[in-house]
C-alpha cells in the first residue's frame, strides 16, 4: 500500500511516498522497518506505543491505534509534529 513519509523521516527513505505492506498499522511498521532500519524508532517508543509527536492518517483518518486492520489499496499518511524555540 502506499504510505506518505513526512520530511523528518526523508533520510530514512530518501523519498516522499513509498511502498509498504501489512494487515495492521502495526505489521505497516514492521515492513517501513525491515525496508528502512531506523525508522521505526522514530515512530515507536519502548513500550511499542505511537510517539507522542507522530500521527497515522488512514485513508485521511486519524488512527490512534496500531492494530488498526489495513487493506492494501489503503493509503497511509505519517505527520510528525515539529517543536522547538
Amino acid at each position: 500500500m502506499k504510505v506518505l513519509i513526512p520530511s523528518p523521516l526523508l533520510s530514512y527513505t530518501k523519498k516522499r511516498e513509498v511502498e509498504a505492506s501489512g494487515s495492521t498499522l502495526a505489521e505497516l511498521v514492521v515492513d517501513l522497518e525491515r525496508q528502512y532500519p531506523g525508522i521505526r524508532f522514530r515512530m515507536i517508543d519502548e513500550q511499542d506505543q505511537m510517539r507522542s509527536h507522530i500521527r497515522f492518517f488512514v485513508n485521511s483518518e486519524q488512527s490512534f491505534d496500531l492494530s488498526q486492520k489495513l487493506r492494501p489499496t489503503d493509503e497511509v499518511q505519517i505527520v510528525q509534529a515539529l517543536s522547538g524555540g
